[in-house]
């Protein structure tokens, strides 16, 4: 049970069933993939039953028809500068599709509240940083001219306000001298794989629970232990 203060997030799953996730792309789809290759195992909680997108020209759309998932197109375009039209275009094509759980995967559309409410508590992000710094965009770059030790990427509850959600998960990477945006990009993106298809496990298993803004994760503890940048 949850106290008055909390919220269970999650799809609210009896034991029947694996939770239903659509992902929202705008491009390749990297993260993409790593979510579809972690829910073939037929032991996840969740199957990935559609990947979506605001751009038909997205490459991520060839790479989840490839994997047999379904697919859908909502092109932002039409709708101009009326973004609610566009996110209810949206949902609506989600619920069609009996979708439970959203996953974010380099999706370049900023959500209205209406939508985000709408999937309050059941709609996840990645970001390429150690939040809260580095909210929005050019993070390795932002990295490296303001001289981290540490950097990484960070899952999170998707709210209104942009990568400011409850905090599920997080992984770092120590920054090293000779660094280059791209190397360290590379290497994040790595830390992105392994902890996204971690957080939408726990967000299936209903093991997810916020309290005064923090998420609980039933069953997990901190690793003991400090990582340090640089060693010598």
């Amino acid at each position: 049970m949850t106290s008055a203060d909390e919220t269970r997030t999650g799809a609210h799953r009896a034991a029947a069933g694996r939770a239903r996730v659509a992902i929202l792309i705008s491009g390749r789809g990297s993260n993409m993939a790593a979510l579809i290759e972690a829910a073939a195992d037929p032991t996840f909680p969740a199957e990935i039953a559609l990947v979506l997108s605001n751009r038909p020209d997205a490459a991520g759309l060839l790479r989840a028809a490839a994997a047999g998932i379904p697919t859908e197109v909502v092109d932002h375009k039409p709708f101009g500068k009326d973004r609610e039209a566009f996110d209810r275009a949206m949902d609506a094509v989600l619920r069609d599709h009996g979708i439970e759980i959203v996953c974010l995967a380099g999706f370049m559309r900023l959500l209205t509240p209406w939508f985000v409410g709408a999937w309050e508590g059941r709609m996840i992000n990645v970001h390429p940083a150690l939040l809260p710094s580095f909210k929005g965009l050019d993070t390795h770059a932002r990295a490296l001219a303001a001289g981290v030790r540490l950097h990484g990427a960070t899952v999170h509850l998707v709210v209104p306000e942009m990568d400011s959600g409850p905090i599920i998960v997080q992984g770092a990477v120590p920054v090293g001298d000779d660094d280059t945006e791209a190397s360290l990009a590379a290497r994040v993106l790595a830390v992105e794989h392994r902890i996204y298809p971690l957080a939408l496990r726990w967000l299936a298993e209903g093991r997810i629970t916020v309290a005064a803004g923090r998420c609980r994760i039933a069953g997990a503890a901190a690793p003991e232990g400090a990582m340090i940048a640089p060693s010598v």
